[in-house]
Parts: structure tokens; C-alpha cells; sequence
């Protein structure tokens, strides 16, 4: 799955250690100053609804922001070029405004803890309970990525053994979630955001400054890639051939509208971080504020990458020794001094435990909540739930240990990641986006569409695409192709299930539905100052569009 040259050990010392056990030491002690705000499940799952916008919107965009994606972005952009700034600014910012303006008041105002229980409102329970189970099977599926992806790392860069760094790595996300909750988990993803910038920020400049520059890397890349390899769009016509496999239309409809939307508004390890946010105002802004930093990351990731390819022009090629997922490494090898390169280390492994533990505590959530307590042990009293959620935490960190192996057969971070969401999330959303606009939406429609999007996906990837019954280019091209059949096969579904079935009563769909709201949500929790126009959650949704616009400019001509 990940692939590390083996002469890129880096040259650490006695300093560089110093600065990862400062780190480690700091993410214990985040965990345990939350245990004392942890009384309740609530509390442990949703951090009591308690918190500001600036950390639920900061934890959300590191949430994201894994190594898998620092390496793997990375990875794209000397692949792939500036056809890599697509899964940012078409395929992540849109959905995020969309999940704030439009689909946080249906998930807050209903009170749910979970993205499935949102469907059990709606739905009824043979949704909920398929949803359930997809989502903690794909949970744990990221986290073993995300660990497996780091042991790797870290044997290639420090000489860890892989069995050291994951053993290293799960005890201290189990330890910090297991004693302080969401909110360990999201106070220790601010401080990651941080720390992962700056790792990336330094190696950035000084990266920049060795190659001459932006010019250095537009004249040497220009010369020795083409001219298109800048370019966030020539290439992309219908019938052109480029790296990517795919063309205007599948990055516009299968990763800017299918993927990303069904990615941002239905993945719970995002939303969980707004649903924990103090108000309805504090959750409509969250994912908004996040978009601000998501915007500006190509700058750190992406751009790493093609600095690599100037200093390494073979990366990737056969024989050079140095694989595409190579970039990052190659350059804190080359570039960085001890501490800085310590600052670096510390930084990726942030970046792993911050992914892991996303997915990890949203795992745990959907699974006592979802599962445990809404079909196998009902009614039980707050403090039992409590110590299920703990256990269970610790389930799915061994369990995310396990999965990590299954990464092994993919021979990119991102097609395997990309693949898992086609299959999950894209399904998924469209059950919820036209449950939420359409009342007429019936609850066997809802079981329907999720189940048949599903096998969509998964019979275009495995048999259509591997097969080789249709031809698409790439595996990144497959991933869109399946999310499109995902999604087209789900709505068709849904139109012809609900047209022969009985639809819920509409007294019953009250802030579940477009147009609809909970009684009483607009003054639950509000704040002085919520309402001033820089919070406005309509401005920062249209400014983020507009800016991620702008910043397509200078990779457009």
C-alpha cells in the first residue's frame, strides 16, 4: 500500500526524541485534564455539546488532515501535478459549506449523537441499523490505514519496527480517548493542527528557497513534465488522455458533487466534531471555519511534491529507487537540521494519530449508541453506556490494528481510501439528500437506496473495473465512475421504492425535513455575539467558495 525507499533514515538525535516525547507526554496530560469534564455519555461522545466553534471547527479540518493525506497528496502531486488542488477546492469546499448552511440544522436540531441515528428519525430502524454497521465497518477499515501507513513511516524514516510504532502509536490514541472522550479527541487534533503545520510550513520554505522558488518549479517542471502539468484543467477534455484517467465531467460530477458531498456531509467522523459544538450557531460555522485552513493545505501538501520532483526528477520512475509516496521523507531527509527535523517527525505522527483517532471515536460512538444500546442491551442506565463506550474504544483500536493489513493488496493511500468511500459514504448521501428534500420519501426507500448504492459501487469496482469490462483509465478514474453509479443507482432506487410504498406521516418528519424545523431550536443555546455579521454562517460559507475560486486562478492559464 505504502512503499518507502530504503535510504531515506533519517539522521535523528538525542534532541529530535526529546521533542517526540514532549509531544507524547502533552497528548497524555490534554486526555487527562478532559476526564474531569467526562460525568455523563453525552460527555464522553459528544463532549456534552459544550464547545467553541474556533476548536470543533479547528479539530474538524485535522480530523481530515492524516498523514495519508499529507503523504498521499503529496504522492499525487508529483503524479498527478495540479490536477491534485481538485480534491480541495472542488472536491472538499463546496460540501463543506453545504454541510454547514444546509445540513447541520436538520442534524442538530433532531438532538441525534450520530449520522445514523439521523436516520433512524427518518427512516425507522432497518436504515439505521444497515447504516450503523457500514459505518463502523468502515471506521475501523480508515483507522488501520492510517495506522498501518504510519508504522511504515516511521521504520523507514527512524527504524522502528513496524510492530513498535503501531503498538506505540495505539496505545496513546486508546490512552487519551479512553480517558477524556470526544473532548481529548478533539483538543489533542487542535494542538495536531498546529503541530502538523509546523512540520509542513518549514519544509515548505526552505524547499521553495532550494528550488528557486515558484519560477524555479514552473521553468523546470514545464520543461521536463509539459506544459499541462501545472494546469489545473488543459488536458481534462472529454477523450484527452492525462494522469488522472478522468475528464472535466467525472471531476466535476464524481469527485466534486458525488464523492466529496457524500465524504463531508455524511461521514461522522467530520460530523461528530460540529455535532459537539455548544449551539446550533457554534455547529453551523464549524465546518465553515475549517474550510478557511482547507482552502490554503495544497500550499503545504501539494506543492511539497512538485519541490520533490524538481530536487528528485525520477521519483517514481522504475529503477530510481524512489517511489511516489517518497516526497515528503525525501525532503526532511535533504532539507531539514536536527530539531526542526525532530519538529517534522513529530508532526507526521500528529497528523497519523490525529486520523486514527477521528475515526477511532466516531467508531465508538456509532457502535454503543447505534448498536449496543439501540438493539442488543436497551434501557440500561447512563454510567453503563459510559463504560461500553471506553471498552469499546479500546475494541476498535485492536481492531483498527488488524484492518490495517487489508491496505496491503492497494498500491496507492488514496485509491484505497477513495475506493472506501465510494463504496460508503456516497451511498449514503444520497439516501440523506433526498430524504431531506423530498417528504413523499418513504422509510423502506431509505433501506433500499443505501443497500443498492452500496452493491453498485462495489460490482462497477470489482467486476466492471477490474475485470476489465469497461476500460477507465486509472483506479482514481474507477473511484469516480463508481461513486456516479453509486449515487444514480440509489436515487433510482428510492424514486421507484417510494412511489409503490407507504410514506411516514408528516407531523412525524418536524426538523428532519427541508422546510421543516425542531420546535424551538433557533433560541436553544444561543449566545450574545452569535449574530454579528463576521459569524454570519452565510458569509463565511460564500467567502470560503469565492476564495477556494480565486486560488484556481494562477493553475488555470
Amino acid at each position: 500500500m505504502l512503499h518507502l525507499a530504503e535510504g531515506l533514515r533519517l539522521p535523528t538525535n538525542g534532541l529530535d526524541y526529546t521533542i517526540l516525547a514532549i509531544y507524547f507526554a502533552v497528548v497524555l496530560g490534554i486526555g487527562f485534564a478532559a476526564r474531569r469534564s467526562v460525568k455523563t455519555s453525552l460527555d464522553f461522545f459528544l463532549s456534552g455539546r459544550s464547545l467553541p466553534a474556533w476548536v470543533t471547527g479547528l479539530a474538524f479540518v485535522a480530523a481530515n488532515l492524516g498523514a495519508t493525506e499529507i503523504l498521499g497528496m503529496a504522492a499525487n502531486g508529483v503524479q498527478y501535478g495540479a490536477y491534485t488542488v481538485h480534491w480541495y477546492w472542488i472536491g472538499a469546499i463546496p460540501a463543506m459549506v453545504f454541510l454547514g448552511l444546509v445540513m447541520m440544522p436538520f442534524y442538530y436540531g433532531s438532538k441525534v449523537r450520530s449520522v445514523p441515528e439521523f436516520l433512524l428519525h427518518r427512516f425507522g430502524p432497518s436504515s439505521h441499523l444497515l447504516s450503523s454497521v457500514i459505518f463502523a465497518v468502515s471506521s475501523v477499515l480508515i483507522a488501520g490505514v492510517n495506522l498501518y501507513a504510519m508504522a511504515i513511516v516511521l521504520e523507514a524514516l527512524l527504524g522502528w519496527p513496524e510492530w513498535v510504532a503501531i503498538v506505540v502509536a495505539g496505545f496513546f490514541v486508546l490512552a487519551y480517548i479512553t480517558i477524556g472522550g470526544l473532548s481529548s479527541a478533539i483538543y489533542n487534533e487542535v494542538l495536531q493542527f498546529f503541530v502538523i503545520l509546523a512540520a509542513l510550513i518549514p519544509l515548505t520554505v526552505v524547499g521553495l528557497k532550494r528550488v528557486g522558488g515558484w519560477d524555479g518549479i514552473t521553468s523546470s517542471l514545464s520543461a521536463s513534465q509539459g506544459g499541462d502539468f501545472l494546469t489545473a484543467w488543459d488536458g481534462t477534455g472529454i477523450g484527452e488522455a492525462n494522469p488522472l484517467g478522468a475528464n472535466w465531467l467525472t471531476i466535476v460530477l464524481g469527485l466534486g458533487f458525488v464523492m466529496s458531498f457524500g465524504y463531508w456531509t455524511t461521514n461522522f467522523a467530520e460530523v461528530q466534531r460540529a455535532l459537539s459544538a455548544k449551539n446550533l450557531s457554534a455547529a453551523k460555522r464549524t465546518p465553515l471555519i475549517a474550510a478557511f485552513p482547507k482552502i490554503l493545505i495544497p500550499m503545504v501538501v501539494v506543492v511539497p511534491g512538485f519541490i520533490a520532483l524538481v530536487m528528485e526528477p525520477t521519483i517514481g520512475q522504475a529503477g530510481s529507487g524512489l517511489d511516489y509516496n517518497d516526497a515528503i521523507p525525501v525532503l526532511m531527509r535533504d532539507l531539514l537540521p536536527n530539531g526542526v527535523l525532530g519538529i517534522a517527525v513529530t508532526g507526521l505522527l500528529a497528523a497519523f494519530m490525529a486520523g486514527m483517532a477521528a475515526n477511532v471515536s466516531s467508531f465508538n460512538t456509532v457502535f454503543t449508541n447505534d448498536i449496543w444500546a439501540a438493539y442488543l442491551k436497551k434501557g440500561r442506565e447512563d454510567g453503563y453506556y459510559l463504560k461500553v463506550g471506553r471498552v469499546v474504544t479500546a475494541v476498535g483500536v485492536l481492531i483498527g490494528m488488524g484492518t490495517a493489513f487489508i491496505a496491503a493488496g492497494f498500491s496507492n493511500i488514496m485509491n484505497y481510501l477513495q475506493t472506501l468511500f465510494s463504496f460508503f459514504n456516497v451511498p449514503l448521501f444520497v439516501v440523506f439528500i433526498i430524504g431531506m428534500f423530498w417528504k413523499r420519501t418513504t422509510p423502506a426507500a431509505g433501506f433500499w437506496g443505501l443497500l443498492s448504492g452500496t452493491v453498485a459501487a462495489m460490482v462497477n469496482y470489482f467486476w466492471l473495473y477490474q475485470q476489465g469490462i469497461i476500460d477507465i483509465p486509472s483506479d482514481q478514474g474507477a473511484n469516480f465512475v463508481s461513486s456516479i453509479v453509486a449515487f444514480v443507482v440509489g436515487g433510482i432506487v428510492m424514486v421507484v421504492v417510494t412511489l409503490v410504498t407507504k410514506p411516514k406521516p408528516v407531523e412525524q418528519l418536524a426538523g428532519l425535513v427541508y422546510g421543516t424545523k425542531s420546535p424551538g431550536l433557533d433560541l436553544e443555546g444561543a449566545e450574545e455575539g452569535d449574530e454579528v455579521w463576521y459569524r454570519k454562517p452565510a458569509l463565511l460559507g460564500w467567502g470560503a467558495i469565492i476564495l477556494a475560486a480565486v486560488c484556481y486562478v494562477p493553475f488555470s492559464f
